[in-house]
């Protein structure tokens, strides 16, 4: 695997699903003289990797960078490597990136969100998307429900999957179906995964034919983890392989031909 990527070659990946981690690895100083991003970018800088190399998602690739793509960005990118995620640092960092026509924007403190403890579906379904649609940085935190407004109120959250706040069930809609609509999200895959989480956070499994499988891996998942981050972190991935389900592969069949395998393993 090659520890450099250039950055015509980072937005093809970029465009890619799930898109990659991109991470501005600049230290401090370096990034207090220029506080401005790649977008989609989260800080994670250079002088602090192991605060944060743990809780990037290894079935993502990554890509960092630096000011320059020198030390800082390659060092970064070598400690995600030895963790097990497909890292490499963006060739040239970001100079190369804006001599080259790269935009940039301005740095804001991540978002911050708040619902009901336990997550399950409308509750991992919803930070997904934010994540990976709205603000890749988003903070989310899960407190007993007779504290979400408050939390939200004292701490600077936006309050969700609660009664009678923006992001909250409408009728026969989920909080998912709330971001969709409130951000604008006009997605195909999107609508069809909404169906699918609709049917298995309201109990209409008829919906879709993937919301009772939704509904069980939910239900499984939190028996699995106490830890609601942690049932967070790796219920990212089941709605990234939904989200890619639903964008390109709800056409392809798996079945069993043995006939067919016979042919294939005696060549």
């Amino acid at each position: 695997m090659p520890a450099t990527i250039s950055p015509a070659d980072f937005r093809t990946l970029a465009a890619a699903f799930p898109p990659p981690t991109l991470i501005d690895a600049r230290l401090p100083t370096a990034f207090a003289q220029d506080p401005e991003l790649i977008p989609g970018a989260v800080r994670g800088p250079g002088d602090q990797v192991h605060d944060w190399a743990l809780d990037v998602e290894p079935w993502r690739p990554a890509v960092v960078y630096c000011v320059k793509g020198h030390d800082v960005g390659r060092a970064a990118a070598e400690s995600l490597r030895a963790v097990g995620v497909d890292a490499r640092a963006l060739d040239g960092g970001l100079a190369r990136w804006r001599a080259e026509g790269g935009a940039t924007v301005p740095w804001r403190p991540p978002t911050r969100w708040v619902t009901r403890a336990r997550p399950r579906i409308d509750r991992i379904a919803c930070p997904w998307l934010i994540r990976r649609f709205i603000d890749p940085a988003a903070e989310f935190f899960f407190v007993p429900a007779v504290e979400v407004r408050e939390f939200a109120a004292t701490r600077g959250a936006t309050p969700f999957d609660v009664p009678d706040v923006d992001y909250s069930h409408v009728g026969a809609q989920c909080s998912f179906d709330a971001f969709i609509r409130r951000h604008a999200l006009a997605d195909p895959a999107l609508g069809r995964l909404a169906a699918i989480v609709r049917g298995a956070d309201t109990d209409a499994l008829g919906l879709a034919p993937q919301s009772a499988g939704l509904l069980a891996l939910s239900l499984g998942m939190s028996r699995i983890f106490a830890d609601d981050h942690a049932m967070l972190r790796f219920g990212m991935l089941v709605y990234d392989a939904l989200y890619a389900w639903c964008a390109g592969a709800s056409g392809e069949a798996h079945g069993w031909d043995p006939a067919a395998l016979l042919r294939a393993t005696a060549r």
